[in-house]
């Protein structure tokens, strides 16, 4: 195991292992204890910045996280809110107005493409896309549009646009009149909008992370927005992943000036701290919220101590440039990670690709990337892989590495790939 040892580890309480193993196993779920064995067992008890401490004192660099962690783990503007929160007031009784919801609503305005400026808070990404799909429907659009490869969450609603057969079908039936097209295709979309003027409602990530981060061709997103007014349709943009500064803008829509009307939000909303999401539209698609504002909600939807983490993340992006951070510090890895992945694989290595902090490593087959993520483990960093994309390992680093930590990720990511094909050459013809 490859640990760096330049700064002491966060002192830690002591864990028994196998004991935290047989309650996965007992309370949580056997498959998920299993898998851990697979990685050595290590129980992760501490982080900070772009590292985490395991239970043996082990340090991990954290590409990982499913990209919560794009200002790190426990920034210290993040931690102060959240801290000076807990001591006056967490939790809100949500009969009263209280002032710390109405910060942060303003405070993620301000960083949102124009007329994005009605926000419903919540705490995972799939509630987020969950209100967006009940605001398309409570204005009318009964038809909903995703695409293949996307994903969007596991509860019911989100479940039913995450086209993926193998979490959908024991849920069956799901939400009726759900479509999925191909990614990247404007023409196909345009065939069914023109079928069915002002019924359809449309949801899509920027660029496809848990898809095996794919990215579409340059324009489409512009095409489905200009497709999606001359239908007469609804647009919603799904951004808790690709979101606050991953893609090196602030939002995937930035790219190529969309403006949908809803955008979601989540994952690194909360500053890597807290649990947030939220559905962001336009006063007219929020509309039928306004007018009601008991017809969707949520008993901690906005709590305080949520809200401080939501202003203390934008603050600490703010204040650090982290979006210029991702930008110039993708632009750095993904060359190197590009060149070490064909030097070394190129036999096993379909195509490496992404754009700022999600970069995506597309190998011959997925029991690979299993192995690849191993691998990784094993010279001390934390990958992940991509839930739709089987066959490709996902990297998203926190925007706060620096250059020490650019040049361990690149060098773990070359002895890990040495060792896959060392792994894959002792393997038997046909065997895997």
């Amino acid at each position: 195991m490859t640990v760096i040892q330049d700064s002491p580890a966060p002192a830690t309480a002591a864990v028994d292992e196998a004991e935290i193993l047989n309650l996965y196993r007992a309370h949580l779920s056997k498959g998920r204890a299993t898998l851990a064995e697979l990685f050595g067992s290590h129980m992760e008890v501490a982080s900070e910045g772009a590292w985490l401490t395991t239970s043996d004192g082990e340090r991990f660099l954290n590409a990982g996280g499913y990209g919560v962690f794009i200002m790190g783990a426990r920034h210290p503007v993040v931690m102060e809110e959240v801290e000076r929160q807990l001591r006056t007031h967490p939790t809100a009784t949500r009969i009263l107005l209280e002032p710390t919801v109405a910060r942060a609503a303003e405070a993620l305005v301000s960083v949102l493409p124009p007329g994005l400026d009605r926000v419903h808070f919540a705490l995972s990404g799939a509630e987020a896309v969950e209100t967006g799909l009940k605001l398309a429907r409570a204005n009318g659009f009964k038809r909903t549009i995703s695409m293949r490869g996307g994903y969007h969450g596991k509860t019911l609603g989100a479940l039913s646009a995450t086209a993926k057969d193998v979490y959908q079908a024991p849920f069956r039936p799901l939400v009726p009149d759900f479509q999925h097209l191909p990614f990247g295709d404007a023409d196909a979309l345009e065939t069914e909008l023109r079928a069915h003027p002002g019924e359809v409602c449309v949801i899509l990530e920027p660029v496809q992370g848990e898809g095996g981060v794919i990215l579409p061709p340059k324009g489409y997103l512009k095409r489905v927005e200009e497709l999606v007014r001359e239908y007469e349709g609804f647009l919603i943009l799904d951004e808790v992943q690709s979101g606050f500064g991953r893609l090196g803008e602030w939002w995937g829509a930035d790219i190529e000036g969309v403006v949908p009307d809803v955008l979601l939000t989540g994952k690194a909303l909360g500053g890597g701290v807290m649990p947030v999401s939220a559905a962001v539209a336009t006063r007219k698609a929020f509309r039928p919220f306004d007018k009601d504002p008991y017809v969707h909600t949520a008993t901690f939807s906005g709590q305080p101590v949520l809200m401080a983490a939501v202003q203390g993340a934008i603050r600490a992006v703010k204040e650090e440039r982290l979006v210029t951070r991702a930008m110039d510090l993708g632009a750095r890895l993904l060359p190197r990670i590009a060149e070490v992945a064909h030097r070394n694989i190129p036999e096993l290595v379909v195509d490496v690709r992404g754009r700022g902090l999600l970069i995506g490593v597309e190998l011959v087959e997925a029991g690979l990337a299993g192995e690849l993520l191993i691998e990784l483990f094993n010279h001390g960093v934390v990958a992940n892989h991509s839930m739709n994309g089987s066959s490709v390992v996902r990297f998203t680093p926190p925007a706060v590495l620096d250059d020490t930590d650019v040049d361990f990720l690149v060098n773990s990511f070359d002895l890990a790939t040495r060792d896959l094909i060392r792994g894959a050459a002792k393997m038997p013809e046909g065997g895997n």
